[in-house]
């Protein structure tokens, strides 16, 4: 019954995951020509200020996105729990971004980033800030710009995670908490979050993995020819543009490798974590 998707596992991921690590000890050539270089990838790698430029990137991107995004998905799921009107329509209102193609996300915020006629510059000058941002032309907002769409596109999948999380909580903690004079804050940093923990931690992993995986957003709104391009490459990034610009596959493989490290190790230490959360609790 599984073997359909244990075929699809194997040749989709496994035996393609293997063939990277292969080709990471090759150095691409013309005409389909392969030459065993060792450990030449990984040197040039690792020398590469470019490469750790890519790399402090990908992590700074983590850091903007992570924490801001799953406090908020995390309230955001606590008013969408709450007796209101409407809620339904709320919930699927805040789930639309993850339905809408990351290519048009990029595109609309770009124009609304623009700094002649983008709306936000029009807002801000608006209430008195005449200065125009470059958001997504200067070196120094260009990330951040990019993190905000990240982070706007993903809260209402997160939210809604994280709402079946809360929902499954069972609402006498709520109840004796409120007859022993426990405020709505109390309630949610004593019975919520810890309660809701498991789910919580998913999220975080999705999320830090899907950050660390980040191309498709930047790449949309971050042209080739932008001056902010270096301070927003990422790993992911450099990967595509020496593989498929520079036809360096094998340079390209050890990028890709390394991406997996990072990610495995980040997955380890949020294990960890959570298994030390979850006996402190108990």
């Amino acid at each position: 019954m599984i073997a359909p998707t244990m075929i699809g596992l194997v040749i989709l991921n496994i035996i393609p995951f293997f063939e990277t690590i292969r080709m990471s000890f090759y150095k691409s050539g013309s005409f389909g020509k392969w030459t065993f270089c060792g450990i030449d990838n990984y040197i040039k790698m690792f020398s590469s200020s470019g490469f750790w430029r890519s790399t402090w990137n990908t992590t700074y991107f983590v850091i903007l996105t992570v924490p801001i995004g799953v406090f908020i998905s995390l309230v955001l799921a606590v008013f969408l729990n709450a007796k209101i009107k409407g809620r339904t329509i709320f919930r699927a209102i805040y789930f639309l971004p993850m339905v809408v193609a990351p290519t048009a996300v990029a595109m609309v915020w770009k124009w609304m980033y623009n700094s002649e006629y983008g709306i936000i510059n029009n807002f801000l000058r608006s209430i008195g800030i005449s200065n125009t941002i470059n958001w997504i032309t200067n070196s120094k907002t260009a990330l951040l710009a990019c993190a905000i769409v990240a982070i706007w596109s993903a809260i209402g999948y997160d939210a809604i995670l994280l709402l079946s999380g809360i929902q499954s909580i069972s609402k006498s903690y709520y109840e004796a908490a409120k007859i022993d004079g426990a405020s709505g804050i109390k309630q949610f940093f004593h019975i919520t979050i810890p309660m809701v923990s498991p789910t919580l931690f998913f999220v975080i992993i999705m999320r830090a993995m899907t950050s660390l995986k980040m191309f498709d957003i930047i790449y949309m709104m971050i042209e080739e020819r932008n001056p902010a391009i270096r301070s927003t490459e990422t790993i992911l990034m450099l990967f595509y543009k020496e593989s498929f610009v520079n036809n360096n596959q094998g340079y390209g493989s050890a990028i890709v490798i390394w991406a997996f490290l990072i990610i495995g190790v980040v997955t380890l230490v949020q294990f960890i974590g959570q298994k030390k959360w979850v006996n402190y609790e108990t």
